[in-house]
């Protein structure tokens, strides 16, 4: 299956949220959505030598790397370490608001630069042997989003950039913090549809308030390329992904939330041999029996446990076994 069509359906990136761990756990649930790693900045791992950032599971792929910068040789050198390290693509973030993120000069505040952000992609596009994309919003402050939008996406097609993900909001600069800037600015889902019949050989993905494969769905069928879900595939990744397989890509298969724990046990295992700490990974697999009997009691056990001494893949067993039988979805 081409990368595009596994855009189909996307996991955001996420700070704090989508490491590798939650990658691994995303995988078992879906083996053809495209997961994202979190933003790494291009000055720590050219300037910084932080490669270890760059460390992911080879059954994670397709995976992309998020990179974040706004100087096109930095961010050339790190498409060409990302690449690499083989990632199936480098994408560049045009989309977080946060102050630290804007102090760097890259991020969401690169909507006011579109000639910046495409000399960026054209450098990371010649830097690099995979696809180099953009995720971004529809503008920032003050801009009128129907200006702003197709000359920013006019340049960074010039430059090469064949597929983007377009956040359907504005990012409020100053007045909002990252987290209201995920949801008070209004939702424009219509605009990012305009966009697709402007630009019509553009790969589009939507992304910003979609919960549901319901939603995903209509989106695909109203002619977008693809659908990036980004907190509800970790809050509930089971009602997100555990379906998608089918609904999305056609690919029967038939699986649980069950048999994602029983899969993750050896992975716990191997990464607590090298050092991680149970809590950095069962932190991300706390939404998994969302909406299920005994979700609240698996919830927990493995965070009020997963940090004492000599806590293990036994405990994450405990907490299984502990959960009432349910049957599989298919």
């Amino acid at each position: 299956m081409q990368l595009t069509q596994h855009a189909r359906l996307s996991v955001a990136p996420m700070m704090d949220w989508t490491d590798r761990h939650c990658r691994y756990m995303h995988r078992l649930i879906s083996r053809q959505a495209l997961l994202y790693t979190e933003m790494v900045t291009a000055p720590a791992l050219v300037r910084g030598g932080a490669v270890h950032l760059l460390q992911y599971n080879a059954e994670e792929h397709p995976v992309a790397l998020q990179l974040g910068g706004s100087d096109p040789r930095e961010l050339a050198l790190a498409a060409r370490l990302g690449a690499q390290a083989g990632y199936d693509e480098i994408n560049l973030n045009v989309g977080c608001p946060s102050d630290r993120v804007q102090s760097g000069t890259f991020g969401a505040v690169l909507m006011r630069e579109p000639a910046l952000v495409a000399r960026c992609c054209r450098a990371m596009r010649e830097a690099s042997d995979v696809p180099v994309t953009v995720k971004c919003r529809i503008g920032v402050d003050d801009q009128m989003p129907e200006e702003v939008l197709p000359e920013f996406l006019a340049q960074v097609i010039a430059a090469g950039v064949e597929r983007v993900t377009i956040h359907a909001r504005k990012a409020w600069l100053k007045g909002l913090s990252p987290k209201e800037n995920r949801d008070i600015p209004p939702l424009d889902y219509e605009l990012v549809s305009r966009m697709k019949m402007l630009f019509p050989h553009l790969h589009i993905s939507i992304n910003g308030g979609i919960t549901t494969l319901e939603q995903a769905e209509a989106f695909l069928d109203a002619g977008l390329d693809g659908v990036m879900i980004g907190r509800a595939a970790y809050h509930t990744p089971w009602d997100v992904l555990g379906a998608a397989d089918a609904r999305i890509f056609g690919e029967q298969r038939v699986s649980s939330p069950e048999e994602v724990v029983r899969e993750m046990l050896p992975y716990i295992e191997a990464r607590m041999s090298e050092g991680v700490r149970l809590h950095a990974i069962t932190r991300h697999m706390l939404g998994l029996f969302a909406g299920r009997p005994g979700a609240r009691a698996w919830r927990r056990t493995l965070s009020e446990g997963a940090s004492t001494p000599g806590a293990g893949p036994d405990l994450v067993e405990a907490a299984l076994n502990a959960l009432p039988p349910s049957r599989s979805v298919a």
